[in-house]
Formats: structure tokens, sequence, C-alpha cells
């Protein structure tokens, strides 16, 4: 279960969506629900209600440099999404 989660998701819309008790993290391709889900219990002492995650496809990106056009793509990635349990709440930012 190490390395399952590797980083959470801070943005303006996932901010608001902590207070309906739902937080978003980049999660390994090869992880499913399951794997998810413990790693949330495990490492926040929470309880985790429902988790969906969504396969974000990488983008191609050019640059232009004095040698010509360079072409390549972003790395693929994984969201996971998990709604917890009425009264838990995880303290992304460690301000408690």
């Amino acid at each position: 279960m190490i390395g399952i989660l590797i980083r959470p998701i801070v943005t303006e819309k996932m901010t608001g969506m902590a207070e309906a008790r739902q937080y978003a993290f980049e999660v390994p391709l090869s992880s499913n629900k399951i794997e998810i889900a413990k790693a949330v219990e495990k490492k926040f002492s929470v309880k985790v209600t429902s988790l969906r995650t969504v396969r974000v496809k990488g983008k191609r990106k050019s640059q232009f440099t004095r040698r010509g056009r360079v072409e390549g793509f972003k790395k693929s990635w994984k969201k996971a999404i998990v709604t917890l349990k009425e009264g838990d709440k995880i303290d992304i930012f460690g301000t408690a």
C-alpha cells in the first residue's frame, strides 16, 4: 500500500468539494478502488463511503527551439475522488 497516494489534488474546485467531504488524489494507473480506499483509510484514519476514479489522458505538447519544433506527450495519470463518512475530515494543508 506504500506509494498508492502520490499527491493530493488541490484546485479551486476540489477545495470547494471538501465541504461535501470529497477529496481528490493522484494515484498510479495500476491501482484499483479497493487499494485506494484502504490506503486513504489507513493514512488519514477516516472511513471511505464511495470512491470514483478517472483516467486522465496525457496531452500532446510541442515546443519551438533553435533547432526546430520538438514534440512530445505529457504522461497519462489517474485521479481518485474519495467521499468520506459524515463527520470525517482530511486536513490536507496541515493547519489543524
